[in-house]
């Protein structure tokens, strides 16, 4: 199995960015599909990006496209969610998600591994 940790979550004001990371340890990470979710208090956990294990394809839900950007570097075995224009409703635990198999990148199913979620608080 492959072990993840994300880094990088805290406060930050409405417009502002942030930069989250996830950082894999045990089997090789370039064998992943890797996605990033979110799930704020009274919602469902919700798919917000993810890359193919090349970085050659990548999905996005409508709520972030244009503002997230998902990125993997392999070589460092790390997963990234750069978060830009954010809004008081981005509040929420972030995700990291890994699948060793499955088909497309939005199967929310077939993530299997995941890291214990780091905070992100937009405040108004």
């Amino acid at each position: 199995q492959v072990q993840l940790v994300e880094s990088g979550g805290g406060l930050v004001q409405a417009g502002g960015s942030l930069r989250l990371s996830c950082a894999a340890s045990g089997r090789t990470f370039s064998m992943y599909t890797m996605g990033w979710f979110r799930q704020a208090p009274g919602k469902e956990r919700e798919l917000l990006a993810a890359i193919s294990r090349s970085s050659r394809t990548t999905y996005y839900a409508d709520t972030v496209k244009g503002r997230f950007t998902i990125s993997r570097d392999n070589a460092e075995n790390t997963g990234f969610l750069q978060m830009s224009s954010l809004k008081p409703e981005d509040t929420a635990v972030y995700y990291c998600a890994a699948a060793l198999a499955g088909r497309g990148l939005n199967v929310t199913g077939m993530y299997e591994y995941w890291g214990q979620g780091t905070q992100v608080t937009v405040s108004s």
